[in-house]
């Protein structure tokens, strides 16, 4: 079933934006090096619901997430901190986002700047740079979002966090990963290390 869909990124044109670091290098050798985020508005019948999700691209996991009714730097920043917690990168981290004004605002940048992580964005109207968010943001209507009609934003919450939490990140299989899970390639990677 095909959804209406509604545009989320709005850029700055006052914002200062970052070069585009990633460059398209989307293969990446070891976890919490590179992470690319985006934010998708889904339909409900109380109206929009932002998810704000940020990806490793070592694993293509969904180390952070956050999802309201208002689509700000808020909502990015609980996206970050959620993975920032969850993963605890190291240094080295780039973070790849598309020009949208929630990624772009002060609040969201001091919040990278503090984590010290280092930041970089798409070209402008360049959907390509940040190719992975966007084929996550379809895998999930795709497979969660278009198959019903939420009547409130709390069932779409739901619907995406059982998603997100008990099918895409631990079994869903990835042809980027040679058809594993993003919970098999971290596993994997670990005990490699160990």
């Amino acid at each position: 079933m095909k959804r209406k869909s509604k545009p989320t990124t709005k850029s700055d044109p006052k914002g200062r934006f970052a070069p585009n670091l990633l460059n398209r290098e989307f293969e990446v050798e070891e976890p919490n090096t590179r992470w690319v985020s985006d934010t998708k508005a889904v339909a409900t019948a109380e109206g929009w619901l932002y998810v704000a999700a940020i990806v490793d691209l070592f694993s293509r996991r969904v180390v952070g997430w956050a999802m309201d009714a208002i689509e700000d730097g808020a909502l990015v920043e609980l996206a970050l901190r959620m993975a920032v917690a969850r993963r605890q990168p190291e240094g080295g981290l780039l973070h790849h986002s598309e020009r949208g004004s929630e990624c772009m605002c002060e609040r969201y940048q001091r919040a990278l700047r503090e984590l010290g992580i280092e930041v970089s964005m798409s070209r402008t109207a360049n959907c390509w740079d940040n190719a992975p968010m966007e084929s996550f943001f379809a895998t999930l209507a795709k497979e969660c979002t278009n198959r019903v009609r939420f009547q409130t934003r709390q069932q779409a919450r739901s619907a995406i966090f059982e998603y997100l939490e008990c099918f895409y990140n631990p079994i869903r299989l990835h042809s980027t990963l040679q058809y594993v899970s993003p919970l098999a390639r971290k596993q994997v990677h670990q005990s490699k290390r160990s």
